[in-house]
């Protein structure tokens, strides 16, 4: 249940991306960023409306999706603390105490991504498979 809801959580902010919230998502792509703001919300609509659609439709059978998923959460952090550090208003984001808020949120989004998926064990078992094969 969990999973779904994320999964649709970011559907419907992908969509958002590409249609009536662009101007907000741009509000969050830093200025030093090297890559066209609008391209940059654009993709990333893109890249949350298919990680959405995984997590629905394959998120239970494929583990790694949520790490993907994960992932990707952190990636865009730095836009996360780029309107916070900037002051840069968005979202209804328009105090410091909020933007703030917004920034301790992010871990939670990784964390659920990774647990709703199954994702954190996957992993861990990963990195255990990976220690194992270093010739000792």
């Amino acid at each position: 249940m969990v999973r779904w809801l994320l999964g649709i959580a970011l559907i419907v902010a992908g969509v958002g991306h590409l249609g009536a919230q662009r101007v907000e998502f741009r509000a969050q792509v830093p200025p030093w960023f090297p890559v066209d703001a609008d391209t940059v919300v654009v993709v990333s609509g893109v890249v949350e409306i298919a990680l959405g659609v995984a997590l629905v439709v394959f998120g239970a059978a494929a583990p790694w999706i949520g790490v993907v998923v994960a992932g990707f959460f952190v990636v865009i952090f730095p836009g996360n603390i780029a309107q916070f550090t900037e002051g840069r208003d968005a979202f209804g984001l328009d105090t410091d105490a909020a933007r703030a808020v917004r920034l301790l949120f992010q871990p939670v989004l990784v964390v659920v991504a990774l647990w709703s998926t199954g994702g954190w064990s996957w992993l861990r078992a990963a990195v255990r498979r990976g220690s194992g094969s270093s010739g000792t």
